[in-house]
């Protein structure tokens, strides 16, 4: 794509070598169209004028200009008066073995993919004004590469977030700023390593299996044993988790991913009492916490064993993935570990972009995003439960308590990937829960059916188009 430039010279990378016995301008006229032929200057893109590029390369203008003027008889040049030089269309030879672009597919009238919130609800308004005050009041030093941990703006305000609405027990010290939730728990498990952690416990169903998960495939080349832990209507088997030999776990307590599920009291205090006995701990991703519909709220694990809970959080569900920022409220033992990976890995996620989130948490901005997006999502819920009810009334919804996936209950003669296939065809997008399991393959045939990002007006045409494969 030739870029477009606003009354400003374009730079342009050319060697010439001035020991090769080639004439200069025999040398610029080949490596115009070498860049030419092989794309790396596509067609419509426009050239540095005649003197600065004579300026860049160091030889007379002259020589620029009877350059230029042989590759317009070339037909590798366009010129116009008072325009400048441009790349000729279709100059560029393609390559052979480029591919045939291939038919764009139909568009599916609804597709039921879980964890992704309604992207078309960004705050986009709130998010430009944000920006726009974070980067005028931010101070020069601020520009710097700054604190691994993030800045301590964001971290204020994260913890006094967090013990408001999360009733953690939170403390800027004790916070890392990551880049979304996969390093976060990536920064966690290469701490607990270094811990002497050996053996790490998932949630089954949750994360599937090392072959379809990059959360369990880091965990394994961190040299983790990974075991996996059943998950029923009250949630983690503490029980099956103590006889595991785990010494660390990464449970779901708030909204059971992908079940729905939540942690019953008893086995929250259960869980807490064995990493406590076992000097173990607790990895809570609290993924979708801040949407519940018919519940009380359920606060973090976090402020029930500070010194034993690790708590990820971030703003991808909430706000959008591409925000790629989250956080880590560690234990006080092991948070200067976590932030020390942090700055190997990167040093630092984008100030700027912490200092944006900061300011649409502290104006209230954001409490006012999330109250917008709750009622949207009891909509949407609301929505799934009547189509199914009206178009597949023999199918069980559960999971609906909080987040935006519910879980559809098929027949016991369905079979999951075949129910996928066949809604595919007829422009649905349906999600098996098998790929969440890691063990029992064998489980009763279920669906992950996600509504945060389905317009409202698909939802019902999307269930009656594959009402039958349901039954």
């Amino acid at each position: 794509m030739a870029v477009e430039w606003s009354g400003l010279s374009p730079a342009l990378l050319i060697r010439l070598d001035r020991d090769s016995g080639q004439p200069l301008r025999a040398q610029l006229e080949d490596r115009l169209r070498e860049a030419i032929r092989g794309g790396r200057l596509p067609g419509g893109e426009r050239l540095p004028s005649s003197r600065e590029l004579a300026r860049e390369l160091g030889v007379s203008r002259g020589l620029v200009q009877d350059c230029y003027h042989q590759l317009l008889a070339e037909g590798y040049l366009t010129s116009r008066t008072g325009s400048a030089t441009r790349v000729a269309r279709f100059a560029a030879t393609r390559p052979p073995s480029a591919p045939a672009p291939q038919p764009p597919r139909p568009a599916l009238i609804a597709d039921f993919r879980a964890g992704v919130p309604d992207l078309a609800s960004f705050p986009r308004e709130d998010w430009v004004r944000a920006v726009r005050t974070a980067c005028a009041n931010v101070a020069n030093a601020d520009l710097d590469y700054g604190d691994p941990r993030g800045h301590e703006v964001l971290r204020r305000v994260l913890a006094g977030y967090l013990g408001r609405v999360r009733a953690a027990a939170a403390v800027p010290e004790q916070l890392i700023v990551s880049s979304g939730f996969a390093q976060g728990i990536n920064l966690v498990l290469r701490a607990l390593v270094e811990a002497g952690i050996r053996c790490a416990a998932f949630e089954d169903p949750g994360y599937g299996s090392v072959e379809n998960s990059e959360t369990l495939r880091a965990a394994a080349q961190l040299g983790l044993r990974v075991v996996h832990v059943p998950v029923d209507e009250h949630g983690i088997d503490v029980d099956a988790l103590a006889a595991g030999g785990a010494q660390a776990v990464v449970v779901t307590p708030a909204h059971q991913s992908p079940t729905g599920v939540v942690l019953a009291a008893r086995r929250r205090q259960a869980l807490v009492d064995w990493a406590v006995r076992e000097d173990a701990f607790v990895i809570e991703d609290d993924y979708d916490s801040e949407f519940r519909y018919d519940r009380e709220p359920v606060g973090v694990l976090q402020g029930l064993a500070p010194s034993r809970v690790f708590t990820i959080g971030t703003v991808s569900k909430t706000l959008a993935p591409a925000v790629r920022l989250g956080w880590i409220l560690a234990p006080p033992a092991l948070a200067a570990a976590v932030a020390a990976h942090k700055q190997v890995g990167d040093r630092g996620s984008s100030t700027l972009d912490q200092l944006a989130l900061a300011e649409l948490l502290g104006s209230g901005r954001y409490d006012r995003h999330l109250r917008r997006m709750r009622s949207l999502y009891a909509v949407r819920r609301s929505g799934l439960v009547d189509a199914v009810a009206e178009h597949a009334p023999s199918v069980r919804l559960t999971g609906l308590a909080a987040g935006f996936h519910a879980v559809a209950h098929l027949p016991p003669h369905a079979r999951e990937h075949e129910v996928v296939a066949a809604a595919r065809e007829r422009l649905v997008g349906l999600h098996a829960m098998g790929g969440y399991r890691a063990v029992d393959q064998d489980a009763p045939a279920q669906l992950v059916l996600g509504f945060g990002n389905v317009p409202e007006r698909a939802i019902a045409p999307g269930i009656a188009a594959v009402a039958d494969l349901l039954c």
